[in-house]
C-alpha cells in the first residue's frame, strides 16, 4: 500500500518551490495512469464511466475527499460520461506533494 494514502495534505500557502522532475518521478511511480503535464505544473488523469450519472457519483466522491484534505482538483466533465482531474498547487504553481497524495485517494474511490 502506497504510503500516498496514509498522508494528509499539507495546508500550502506559498513560500516553497514546486517540485523538480527528479522529486516528483518515484511518486508518479505509484499512481499508475497519471501523468504530469509537459509544463511539469499539472499532474492529470480521464476517467471514463458508463454514464452520466456514474461520472456525477464520481465527482461528488472526489469532491467530498477534496473538502476533507482541503486540496481541490479541477474537475472537467465532457462528452456524458468522461472526466478530466488536473492536480496544482496554486500556491506555488506547480507540483506539491499533496497534488499526489490526493490522486492517490482519487484511485482509491475509482
Amino acid at each position: 500500500m502506497s504510503t500516498l494514502t496514509q498522508s494528509k495534505c499539507e495546508p500550502c500557502e506559498g513560500g516553497i518551490p514546486p517540485m523538480t522532475r527528479e522529486q516528483f518521478e518515484p511518486l508518479l511511480q505509484e499512481l499508475p495512469g497519471w501523468k504530469v503535464t509537459e509544463s511539469e505544473k499539472t499532474l492529470a488523469r480521464d476517467f471514463s464511466f458508463k454514464n452520466f450519472v456514474q461520472t456525477i457519483e464520481f465527482v461528488n466522491k472526489v469532491a467530498e475527499l477534496a473538502e476533507q484534505e482541503g486540496h481541490h482538483p479541477d474537475l472537467n466533465i465532457h462528452g456524458y460520461n468522461k472526466l478530466a482531474i488536473r492536480l496544482s498547487t496554486h500556491a506555488i504553481k506547480g507540483l506539491s506533494r499533496n497534488d499526489f497524495i490526493l490522486a492517490a485517494k482519487i484511485d482509491q474511490l475509482a
